[in-house]
């Protein structure tokens, strides 16, 4: 009898839990080349590279509207006009990006 021979399909790192719904999405063609590079870079699907950058798109999303509330609460407790001016200042720029 020859040794069996085993392949490794499931390494752990994709939750095997998550509901997946099939979602049509065109990208524009230099997008396009971008992700299939990724994707023949870290030997990956195109498909699980855009998962990725939409998984991290939301979470930096995330992080830049927790920033904003956690600046407007520190203008609204502001005390001093300096540090109110400067951090309607910064609101400023994160709104309107100047």
């Amino acid at each position: 009898m020859s040794p069996s021979l085993t392949i490794l399909v499931y390494d752990g790192f994709m939750p095997a839990s998550k509901k997946v719904i099939r979602q049509t999405v065109g990208l524009p063609l230099d997008t396009a080349r971008q992700v299939r590079r990724i994707a023949k870079q870290r030997r990956l699907s195109a498909n699980r590279v855009v998962v990725e950058l939409v998984e991290e798109g939301i979470e930096a999303q995330k992080r830049k509207q927790k920033e904003f509330f956690d600046l407007a609460d520190r203008f609204r407790a502001a005390t001093s006009p300096k540090d109110a001016a400067r951090l309607g200042d910064e609101l400023g720029r994160m709104v309107f990006g100047r």
